[in-house]
């Protein structure tokens, strides 16, 4: 069984590889973003309640997000692992995470600030509506990528430090990424798909 974590500013194709990760190795992509716009799609209480929270300006407190992670792991759906995406974002989160679940690695797809500018720009560009954030301009980018940095770079040295981080550099094509990813986790190389 693979329990992974998944870390990378956006745009640095995190999702596309935990995709390729599940498919290749059946595990469950568990995207805590999917979670919530499924939430606001189906007006659900939490939904609303997360955007009255939201409208002031203020980021989710933990016990919510934490609470909403455990329930989706208690799912027990991942009888090969998973593999989860945009969770923990603080440190408060990463030790919930240590307290409740054996976790194998933590994945940080490095990419330099331009790349990230690049392609964010460029699919808001494009349109692609499946990737597009209503938020996708340069000045919005530039707060989430300050706020990313902030936040994310204790959550290295707290992976470091519990000799868990792999870090892959996501410069490259697709496939040459998932090939290193491939190679830092020890994987063997999956069989071609159906």
């Amino acid at each position: 069984m693979h329990k992974y974590i998944i870390l990378g500013p956006q745009g640095c194709g995190k999702g596309t590889q935990a995709q390729l990760l599940c498919r290749d190795y059946d595990l469950v992509h568990i995207s805590i973003g999917d979670i919530f716009r499924w939430h606001k799609a189906n007006h659900t209480k939490l939904a609303s309640r997360v955007q009255r929270i939201m409208d002031q300006g203020l980021l989710i407190p933990d016990e919510i997000v934490q609470d909403v992670v455990r329930r989706r792991l208690d799912e027990h759906d991942w009888n090969y692992g998973f593999v989860l995406d945009g969770f923990p974002r603080t440190r408060a989160q990463a030790e919930f995470l240590f307290e409740n679940w054996n976790l194998d690695k933590a994945i940080y797809f490095d990419v330099p600030e331009d790349v990230v500018v690049a392609r964010v720009m460029n699919r808001a560009v494009i349109g692609d509506a499946g990737v597009v954030r209503a938020d996708d301009t340069p000045e919005a980018l530039k707060v989430r990528l300050n706020e990313y940095r902030q936040k994310t770079a204790p959550l290295l040295e707290l992976f470091q430090q519990k000799e868990m981080l792999v870090t892959v550099p996501a410069v490259k094509s697709i496939p040459e990424v998932y090939a290193d990813l491939r190679a830092a986790l020890g994987l063997p190389e999956a069989p071609p798909p159906d």
